[in-house]
């Protein structure tokens, strides 16, 4: 069998717009996650302390934390748990 590239077999698997799709909003879930963990991280929160200044199970802000989706009322009141603004933008693509 040969080697191939993931790169490569990425490329090749984005020229399907159903695939493209998909790959598109598993990214989005996963820049809100990566962005929560970090945010939670410079406040120097666990999970269970941001939870319970949020008021809701540690499992919610694990299951964010690991791409799984959200409503944007949650991201809200986590961001301003943290003291932070919640920005939503439309860009180019």
């Amino acid at each position: 069998m040969p080697t191939v590239k993931f790169d490569d077999y990425l490329e090749k698997r984005l020229q399907d717009p159903e695939s493209r799709s998909n790959f598109e909003a598993e990214s989005l879930r996963l820049e809100s996650a990566v962005a929560l963990l970090k945010a939670r991280e410079d406040a120097g929160l666990t999970q269970r302390e941001l939870a319970k200044r949020v008021d809701m199970p540690q499992s919610t802000i694990a299951r964010i934390e690991r791409g799984n989706n959200t409503s944007v009322d949650t991201l809200s009141k986590i961001a301003n748990a943290l003291g932070k603004k919640l920005k939503v933008e439309f860009v180019n693509m």
